[in-house]
């Protein structure tokens, strides 16, 4: 029998009359307003969440280097409240508001070019909304987003309260016929989003693979690109990186083409696939540390995801610079373990 990991059992704090409420708001009295609540709500999670907080104080440990201060779990808690709240001027076409820089963005036109649709692969590593941004300044791109069923509801009711008339086309995955959908859809010269950085099942280790990332074992799942492979696509990666103020970095980044792989070699191109996407997931977590959003227990998880007799993990190492300061931080900081919800 199967159970949840701990992102997944995590009681949903919003609701949509509160996110219409804010929405409301944010719309008639302008972003800098806006922003101002949204110190009030980091300072409450910061200081009633007591999970969200230990998560957060470990990661950053590690992509800092260093134990992380209040003051860093603040700006860890705020950046993902400003990359939500920024949602409400994105869906409204408030694009105005925002200098959103695209960095690699001729391998999506190259890509689509050859009519057979593109796996978007990101992270819960910045903003996914201003990625989809720049496929609706353009008429001729269409972003799809796949996700579990239940977290589909989630979202497509949480945006529909932000703007109905610009929800994104949601594919709930575990459904009978998500792949045809799916299929569909790159057949129509979509790009399908997903983010690959959460195992949903937490002791099914034929699901996932253990790969060192930020210096510790952690477990990501192979589920997005055995999906690719199977309907023979190509993956770019992708991440939408906050940096203060109006200013959002999106890259593109080839990841894999599964177009001409025969079957014989399908494994090792998913193996060297996913080395490649934990790399990167590394990197930029490395180059903007405050826009990683998985607040749980992502290295415990990953541990008992692998469980006994899990494959061997493909190392990703650290720079020796980063092993180095990471050693003095775990010496100087007690390991915080969180519980599931």
């Amino acid at each position: 029998m199967t159970k949840r990991t701990a992102w997944a059992k995590q009681q949903e704090r919003s609701n949509a009359l509160l996110l219409r409420l804010m929405t409301w708001l944010s719309l008639r009295l302008g972003r800098r307003a806006g922003r101002a609540v949204l110190h009030l709500v980091a300072a409450y999670f910061v200081l009633f969440s007591p999970r969200a907080r230990a998560a957060s104080r470990d990661y950053l440990r590690r992509v800092l280097g260093r134990p992380a201060r209040w003051r860093d779990v603040y700006r860890h808690v705020f950046t993902f409240a400003a990359t939500i709240h920024d949602r409400i001027y994105l869906m409204n076409a408030r694009f105005d508001l925002f200098d959103i820089r695209p960095h690699g963005h001729t391998l999506v036109d190259a890509t689509l070019a050859k009519g057979r649709g593109v796996f978007l692969m990101g992270a819960h590593l910045g903003s996914f909304e201003v990625v989809r941004a720049l496929g609706r300044t353009r008429p001729d791109l269409r972003v799809v987003v796949t996700m579990y069923e239940e977290n589909a509801q989630k979202i497509n009711a949480a945006l529909g309260a932000v703007n109905p008339a610009a929800k994104p086309e949601v594919i709930g995955l575990g459904q009978v016929d998500s792949m045809l959908r799916v299929h569909e859809r790159l057949d129509q010269n979509c790009m399908v989003g997903m983010l690959a950085d959460r195992t949903l099942l937490a002791d099914d280790a034929a699901t996932v693979r253990r790969m060192a990332f930020l210096g510790e074992p952690a477990a990501f799942p192979l589920g997005p690109l055995y999906m690719a492979a199977m309907l023979k696509r190509p993956v770019l990666f992708m991440t939408g990186l906050y940096r203060g103020g109006n200013r959002y970095d999106v890259h593109f980044e080839t990841l894999a083409d599964f177009t001409d792989v025969p079957r014989e070699a399908r494994q090792r191109t998913i193996d060297a696939a996913l080395v490649r996407y934990v790399a990167l997931v590394d990197r930029y977590c490395r180059a903007a540390p405050y826009n990683w959003f998985n607040y749980f227990d992502f290295w415990q998880g990953g541990r008992k995801a692998a469980g006994v007799g899990a494959p061997a993990p493909v190392r990703v190492p650290a720079p020796a610079p980063a092993r180095r300061r990471e050693a003095r931080a775990h010496a100087e900081l007690p390991v915080h373990e969180v519980t599931d919800a």
